[in-house]
């Protein structure tokens, strides 16, 4: 009579093919967090204690830059307000990266440079611009992508500059090509 413990041929092979297919699964359920998306962090990284540490007031240019470093842009007609800009984003497949968390500081200085104010700005503060679909005009010619490629096709001659002088170029062009005739507008 046979114990209960013992193991047909059969058995064996259940148990071998699941001692190989379970832990196949779960490296392969687990690879597949590999290809999640990652998180990036753009802009600046601070905490609420470096906003606490910045004062309405008190601290100065030099301060702020100390505790926040170099702002992320200034505005446009203003030196004296600073923007600092912190985002984070997740890769979207075959599109625009995702925005996760966005916080923008507006600080204003005064002009002794002395922080007059501080705005704390988050996505829920930012607006739709929406895109013009008109093209704007530029000067120029008006040559397709054929008459562009080719238009230069035997314009530039760098022996034509030799002219004589045991190859030093001609005095005419100071010895760069064919002196820009070929690059000349109409």
């Amino acid at each position: 009579m046979r114990s209960s413990l013992a193991q047909t041929p059969a058995r064996r092979r259940r148990l071998g093919w699941a001692a190989v297919i379970v832990p196949t699964l779960a490296i392969a359920l687990n690879g597949c967090s590999l290809f999640a998306p990652i998180p990036t962090q753009r802009g600046l990284l601070f905490e609420q204690n470096d906003l606490a540490n910045i004062q309405p007031g008190s601290s100065t240019q030099a301060d702020v830059q100390q505790i926040l470093g170099t702002p992320t842009t200034r505005a446009t007609f203003d030196d004296n307000t600073w923007i600092y800009i912190s985002e984070v984003t997740e890769p979207v497949v075959m599109g625009f990266p995702r925005i996760d968390q966005q916080r923008v500081i507006a600080l204003s200085f005064a002009p002794s440079g002395t922080l007059q104010t501080m705005k704390l700005l988050t996505g829920k503060d930012a607006r739709e611009v929406a895109m013009v679909s008109q093209t704007t005009p530029s000067p120029g010619s008006k040559a397709s992508i054929l008459q562009q490629l080719l238009g230069n096709v035997g314009r530039y001659n760098p022996a034509s500059g030799l002219g004589g002088l045991g190859g030093l170029g001609s005095m005419g062009n100071n010895g760069y090509g064919h002196g820009g005739s070929g690059n000349s507008l109409p």
